[in-house]
C-alpha cells in the first residue's frame, strides 16, 4: 500500500500532467508525450502495457 507522501505525490503529477495537457498549444503532441513518460514508468515496473491499449 502507498505511503501518504507516495500518494500525494503521485496526485502532483497527475495535477502537473493535467495542466500541461490543458495548456499545450499541440494537444496531441502533448498527450502523446504524457502517454510515453506514463508507458515507461509502468514498464520500468514490470507491467506490459500493451493490453492497457485502446485497439
Amino acid at each position: 500500500m502507498p505511503t501518504e507522501k507516495e500518494m500525494i505525490n503521485s496526485l502532483i503529477d497527475k495535477f502537473t500532467d493535467l495542466q500541461r495537457i490543458k495548456k499545450s498549444p499541440d494537444l496531441e503532441k502533448e498527450v502523446d508525450y504524457q502517454l510515453k513518460i506514463t508507458k515507461a514508468k509502468l514498464e520500468s515496473f514490470g507491467i506490459i502495457t500493451e493490453d492497457l491499449e485502446l485497439q
